[in-house]
């Protein structure tokens, strides 16, 4: 009996979890991570920039990118504001887009990708995107696979490591949840204006980063990462520039 009470209990709890992020995240993205053909780099862009216009043209949002500067093996990080799955596949959207060009350039874009991971992912407001996006040309993607059980706990180290850089007075991580696609389950973009806004936290003092920690829950800003290696299996990150 006490087994089935424990059950239910934490079914309960990852249900009201899933609720509270959802409120949180409302915003569902198209997120497409690419690798170039060897050399082809350069034409890719390209393409992307001609598909955006195109789907701008049908009435859809258009794109946020970035590019790879270091880190994971893809080259380009491409956020494709969807809003809802219903709004995305409305079939008057559907239309507007097969009368534009997406297909053609689409098949284009086959020919000069090696390698390409997509998944569909809740995130925050595009406004709140878009704005920082407007502002920053560098950025911090971490991208996370959970140990089995430990989703709500990853999730919640992302927020208390957004309550640590707040206290710092640094950009907070905008957190993405994975609703389905590649395997991913939590990823997070920091927006930054260049590599030295990046690097600031750096200067902080000593006793600011120990009060910064505390405040946000972790025992010490030296705990930061082995508290994070409790909850993962797999994470990712990278360094990455806005493409003009």
């Amino acid at each position: 009996m006490r087994c089935k009470q424990t059950v239910f209990t934490l079914l309960l709890f990852l249900i009201i979890s899933a609720t509270v992020r959802a409120a949180d995240t409302p915003y569902l993205y198209k997120v497409s991570l690419v690798q170039a053909a060897p050399g082809k780099l350069l034409d890719l862009i390209d393409l992307y920039k001609a598909r955006a216009a195109e789907l701008k043209q049908a009435g859809d949002e258009a794109p946020l990118w970035m590019r790879h500067s270091q880190g994971d093996h893809w080259d380009l990080m491409i956020l494709f504001p969807a809003g809802s799955y219903s709004d995305y596949y409305q079939p008057a959207r559907i239309g507007k887009r097969q009368a534009t060009q997406i297909t053609k350039l689409d098949d284009k874009l086959k020919e000069n990708i090696a390698w390409q991971e997509d998944l569909f992912a809740y995130g925050p407001p595009l406004a709140d995107l878009r704005k920082a996006f407007a502002g920053g040309a560098f950025f911090h993607v971490e991208m996370f696979v959970s140990l089995p059980g430990k989703f709500a706990d990853l999730y919640k180290e992302r927020e208390m490591e957004n309550a640590y850089a707040k206290a710092l007075k640094e950009p907070e991580n905008f957190i993405f949840v994975r609703d389905q696609g590649a395997a991913w389950d939590i990823f997070t973009i920091g927006v930054f204006r260049d590599l030295k806004h990046y690097a600031e936290s750096a200067d902080a003092s000593a006793k600011d980063q120990e009060a910064a920690a505390k405040t946000a829950g972790f025992e010490a800003p030296s705990q930061i990462g082995p508290y994070l290696r409790r909850f993962i299996r797999e994470h990712h990150d990278t360094l990455a520039v806005a493409i003009k």
